[in-house]
C-alpha cells in the first residue's frame, strides 16, 4: 500500500525541536513562555469563593436561628480572611515571563500582579550570566542594563535555560 508523502514544511511542523526544551522555534524566531503554575484560574477561584459564602453563612444562618448568635459574625471574619487570601492568589496566578528573540531584538516581558515590564535589548550586545548561587536567576545584561528570568522555572533547570538562551543568541 503506497503512501503519501507529508510536504517538508508540515513534517517540519510536527517535528519538536530536540535542542530547545522551553524555547517554541519558528524560523530565526525563538519564544519561551515562562509562567506560574496554577491549578485554579482566577475565574475558578470565584466560584468556589461564591460557593464557600453561600454555605457557611446558610449554615451560620441556621445557627444563628436556633440561638448560636455568634456563629454567624465568626463565618463572616472567616469569609473575609479566607477572600483576602483568594484576592492575593489570584493576583499573582497570571505572573510570567516572555522572552522573544526575533529580528536581532531580544524582548522581555515581565507580568507582575497585573503590572508588565518591558525591556528590548540588541542581540549581539547581550549577556546571559547564570547567578553565583545554584538556585539563583539568569542575568540577561546588555547596554548598562540588566533582567533577572527564570523565576518560574525549577531552580536546577535554570543552567539548561540559560544555555538554549545563549544558544539562540547565537543564531544555533
Amino acid at each position: 500500500m503506497a503512501r503519501a508523502k507529508a510536504a517538508p514544511a508540515e513534517v517540519e511542523r510536527h517535528v519538536m525541536n530536540p535542542v530547545f526544551r522551553f524555547a517554541t522555534v519558528q524560523g530565526q524566531n525563538f519564544h519561551w513562555f515562562l509562567r506560574r503554575n496554577c491549578s485554579v484560574t482566577p475565574r475558578q477561584l470565584g466560584y468556589i469563593y461564591l460557593s464557600m459564602c453561600v454555605v457557611s453563612l446558610g449554615l451560620g444562618g441556621m445557627f444563628w436561628l436556633q440561638g448560636a448568635t455568634l456563629v454567624l459574625p465568626i463565618a463572616w471574619l472567616e469569609l473575609m480572611v479566607v477572600g483576602a487570601a483568594f484576592l492575593i492568589y489570584a493576583r499573582h496566578a497570571a505572573d510570567g515571563e516572555t522572552i522573544r528573540l526575533s529580528d536581532g531584538q531580544l524582548v522581555i516581558e515581565q507580568e507582575s500582579a497585573g503590572k508588565l515590564s518591558r525591556c528590548e535589548f540588541r542581540r549581539e550586545w547581550v549577556r546571559v550570566e547564570p547567578g553565583a548561587a545554584d538556585n539563583s536567576l539568569i542575568a540577561l545584561s546588555g547596554h548598562g542594563r540588566t533582567v533577572h528570568v527564570g523565576r518560574f522555572v525549577r531552580p536546577e533547570l535554570r543552567p539548561l535555560l540559560a544555555r538554549e538562551i545563549r544558544m539562540a543568541l547565537r543564531g544555533a
